[in-house]
């Protein structure tokens, strides 16, 4: 007889006798939160003496391990009364947090409403609204204490609808404590007590806090945690937003720089068929580091957040990758080697904050020795002016001489913000474009950033372009 006719179809799963070989039976898609498999690196931390796994925390049911907290927390304000019965769940969200919340009100029969900045990729928003869930979109370039950003809103949203409760305050003690009673147990049973160092990305803080607060426990402090931060943000000396790391868990952070973090998710795809995002790559790329100095018995577990598969994940998108300057070699005539010797090891171009008054911005570009028609970036204000631009942060260009020339025709510009009056942003190639690929790009355009890294590191003209393209290409 086989496994499934022996199957009772009233019974539960206490009456299942399914063998070892298989999967296990849940009476709701809650049950299958949690018990995320661990994935040995077979080949990519095969020069390694260490065994280095991953957590695969997509298995979850909304796919990242979201899910575990927007479990947890339900199922607390539903036991305290904070979320009364059929009450509406309000999230404030640009990630998976909204999609854990709604499935866990889908099933649990509580309306979900997320609110996302603009900038949300409309897949994500369908994701949303296929689970049930509502979405209000706000704008997402604004600052935090703005009435409009996404926490204020989802705030109110939660004091004015009957029923309301906000899911995740400032100070929300339940995402460590769903990774202390979840996610760190279950990685302590998978390795038998063996783990060495566990590496998670730093995020909010909760995740390598709970879990790693646990490990450090039940180890007696043998356990290492690292941290892992994007060079970008808070912990690395950024802007992102603010951290509820536990104080005496994290032994480490270690900044990952982008280029490495996209390389890496490249190799797990092609090396062991694991799709996986930015950060989770960015972690990998760390606990490679990190295992270089572990003997034979020792364990590395990095937890993987969520996959790769979205339609807005780039980073396995070798054209992406290109265009945006993260991959170099494969094409003839390069970007790289059309440009004069050392124009890429500069800070970047000369950039001018858009909120400047446009006589204010000319004087600075010429005391920083800007000359008459080269590229100005128009960027929005920064708090980090010693590394190359991230294109993200330009808005528009300009040059001195233009400026000079709209103050020469009408004094009153002077006093103008420079957004007002800057030019388009100039469209961007890769340093390791070839040279037909990038004059495509350039459209009408006169010139285009160059990126490394992801970052404005200089400038190209077409001339430039023209030099190195093939003669068939024409003029």
């Amino acid at each position: 007889m086989s496994t499934l006719e022996r199957l009772p179809i009233t019974g539960t799963t206490r009456d299942l006798d399914l063998g070892a070989a298989a999967g296990p039976v849940h009476e709701s898609v809650l049950d299958a939160i949690g018990s995320t498999p661990l994935i040995r690196l077979r080949r990519t931390a095969s020069h390694l003496q260490a065994a280095v796994y991953v957590k695969l925390e997509q298995n979850n049911p909304g796919g990242s391990v979201e899910d575990r907290a927007a479990l947890w927390t339900v199922r607390r304000a539903r036991a305290d009364g904070s979320l009364p019965p059929g009450g509406t769940i309000v999230e404030g969200t640009s990630g998976n947090t909204g999609v854990g919340l709604a499935v866990v009100g889908a099933q649990l029969g509580h309306p979900v409403v997320v609110v996302v900045p603009d900038g949300t990729s409309a897949e994500e928003i369908a994701v949303l609204r296929a689970y049930g869930a509502e979405v209000v979109v706000v704008p997402g370039g604004v600052p935090r204490d703005d009435p409009r950003h996404v926490h204020h809103t989802a705030v109110r949203l939660a004091a004015e609808i009957p029923g309301g409760w906000l899911a995740h305050p400032d100070d929300d003690p339940d995402d460590p404590a769903a990774h202390r009673e979840t996610t760190g147990p279950e990685i302590w049973a998978q390795t038998q007590g063996r783990l060495s160092t566990f590496v998670a990305g730093v995020g909010t803080g909760g995740t390598i806090s709970g879990a790693g607060e646990f490990l450090k426990s039940v180890s007696g402090g043998r356990v290492r945690v690292v941290g892992v931060d994007p060079v970008s943000s808070t912990c690395s000396g950024g802007d992102a937003s603010s951290r509820a790391v536990r104080p005496g868990v994290l032994d480490a952070v270690v900044p990952v720089e982008d280029r490495d973090a996209l390389l890496t998710g490249r190799r797990l795809a092609r090396e062991e068929g694991l799709l996986v995002g930015g950060s989770a790559a960015g972690a990998v790329a760390v606990a490679l580091r990190e295992a270089e100095g572990l003997g034979p018995h020792d364990v590395v577990v990095v937890l993987l957040p969520d996959p790769g598969r979205s339609p807005s994940s780039k980073n396995l998108n070798d054209t992406w990758l290109r265009r945006n300057g993260f991959l170099e070699g494969g094409v003839e005539r390069p970007v790289r080697d059309l440009l004069p010797a050392g124009a890429l090891d500069a800070p970047g171009p000369i950039s001018l904050a858009a909120d400047l008054t446009v006589g204010r911005a000319a004087e600075l570009a010429a005391g920083q020795g800007a000359l008459g028609r080269t590229p100005l970036a128009v960027v929005l204000p920064r708090r980090d002016t010693r590394r190359p631009l991230p294109l993200g942060d330009v808005v528009g260009a300009a040059t001195l001489a233009g400026l000079r020339h709209l103050v020469r025709d009408d004094p009153d510009l002077a006093h103008v913000p420079l957004r007002e009056v800057a030019d388009a942003p100039l469209p961007h190639v890769g340093v390791g474009q070839g040279a037909d690929e990038a004059w495509t790009a350039l459209g009408e355009f006169p010139a285009a950033w160059v990126l490394v890294d992801g970052r404005v590191a200089g400038w190209v003209r077409r001339a430039r372009l023209d030099q190195g393209r093939t003669p068939e290409d024409g003029p």
